[in-house]
């Protein structure tokens, strides 16, 4: 006998994500074929992993040396919050997503209300751990960036403070006065793309930086086909001394995809390891991408480059707003845990001829909380019981299959409520 329940539930999460990418497909995205590239990837991260790698937040960032207290704090529970003084930017890149961030024109033509953010921001969290400072660019407006700087270090004496930047504007007078105004650490934005003037004018910022800015980082998105180039320039970084790179997974903002389309980029299938309507607006994963994030990572290592690698992924990114969800919701349920790795919240289930079976070894395992559906003709015990359910047996001798159901805290006015986003074999 099958379980025409649990069958039922699976193809329902699976329809959703099927849905999501037909839609996507019907406007003119193009998807990779589902699950390309994953055996490669699983391959990867186990040598990275067997080669000393830190995998973090359930595999979702990847690191090696130096790593920002910024990125440690993203998806950290002390808080890091990032800001903007002006959308404006001299650059022009086919791949950024400041215009699916809130009343983007607006604050493109009147300039960020910054004093208002911070504000609101030391409202909510005193001891906010880490505050970065990014645009469009920044140094557009420098007496603005340093305003910024000196109000974050009142309102957070001990916060670590980042700038991102371009690096096409700074000088050597412009980086001693934001040492002065407080900044920890600069990070600049190198494009594979850009030409070879430009980016040189980075590299001899970078060394200019590394003589004022207690720390120099470079962040990038990794894109498909940039492998050669990227060797090159690690070995520049390398020259440079920087502390450490963060490398991204190379994203679709939802806007230019006549630019990917040219360049024969795909999308990554399925766009999310869990779906969920996520805030970040940096829009969908670019298939490949991360294969060569780890390439690269793996490259480096032999070669012996001595600066920290962070890969850090469209999931890492979402990670962070599924703590700020999930945490306070720990205890919302005796059936619900706080996983540590992805900061999902999650509940153990079984279905339909698996319910009775599983109960009767949960309960002589002690267990005394479940949540029963029978619409769903579901039984939601706490994961920590999933042993006990794994050993029972159901009367026709099949084995129960214990299921994980992701569940993420959504607040209503005053209150809130768990809606569940993925079911997956436990």
């Amino acid at each position: 006998m099958g379980n025409e329940a649990l069958d039922a539930a699976l193809t329902e999460y699976a329809e959703v994500g099927e849905r999501y990418v037909r839609a996507l497909e019907d406007k003119g995205l193009v998807f990779a074929e589902p699950h390309a590239g994953e055996a490669r990837r699983a391959e990867l991260r186990a040598e990275l992993a067997a080669r000393g790698v830190d995998v973090r937040n359930a595999g979702a960032s990847l690191s090696a040396g130096h790593l920002s207290p910024a990125c440690v704090e993203c998806t950290g529970n002390r808080g890091s919050e990032t800001f903007s003084t002006t959308f404006k930017c001299h650059r022009d890149c086919y791949f950024c997503f400041n215009h699916n961030q809130p009343d983007y024109d607006k604050f493109f033509r009147e300039g960020c209300p910054w004093e208002e953010s911070l504000a609101r921001a030391a409202d909510e969290n005193e001891t906010l751990a880490c505050v970065g400072l990014t645009g469009g660019e920044p140094l557009l407006d420098l007496e603005n960036a340093l305003r910024f700087l000196e109000r974050a270090g009142e309102l957070w004496p001990s916060a670590h403070k980042r700038l991102y930047t371009s690096g096409d504007l700074l000088t050597a007078e412009s980086a001693a006065r934001l040492r002065d105004a407080g900044l920890d650490e600069i990070r600049f934005s190198v494009k594979d793309d850009d030409e070879a003037a430009q980016q040189e004018r980075v590299i001899a910022a970078m060394k200019l930086a590394r003589r004022h800015i207690p720390s120099v980082m470079v962040e990038m998105p990794v894109i498909p086909g940039a492998d050669e180039h990227m060797r090159q320039l690690f070995r520049r970084f390398e020259e440079v001394g920087i502390d450490g790179i963060n490398l991204l997974e190379f994203c679709f903002p939802f806007c230019n995809w006549d630019e990917f389309s040219r360049r024969g980029f795909t999308l990554k299938n399925p766009p999310f390891e869990v779906m969920y309507d996520y805030g970040y607006s940096g829009g969908l994963a670019v298939a490949g991408s991360e294969e060569l994030v780890l390439e690269l990572m793996l490259w480096a290592l032999d070669e012996g480059l001595t600066f920290g690698m962070h890969y850090c992924s469209l999931e890492n990114k979402h990670r962070s707003e599924i703590r700020q969800k999930n945490e306070r919701a720990a205890r919302a349920h005796p059936c619900v845990e706080f996983d540590e790795g992805d900061f999902f919240l999650k509940t153990a289930k079984v279905f339909g001829p698996d319910v009775e079976a599983a109960r009767r070894a949960l309960e002589a395992a002690g267990c005394a909380d479940f949540m029963e559906d029978p619409d769903e003709r579901s039984l939601a015990f706490p994961p920590r019981y999933l042993e006990a359910a794994r050993t029972a047996t159901r009367e026709d001798g099949e084995p129960v299959r214990p299921m994980t159901c992701y569940l993420v805290y959504e607040t209503e006015g005053s209150g809130g409520y768990l809606i569940d986003v993925a079911l997956r074999e436990a």
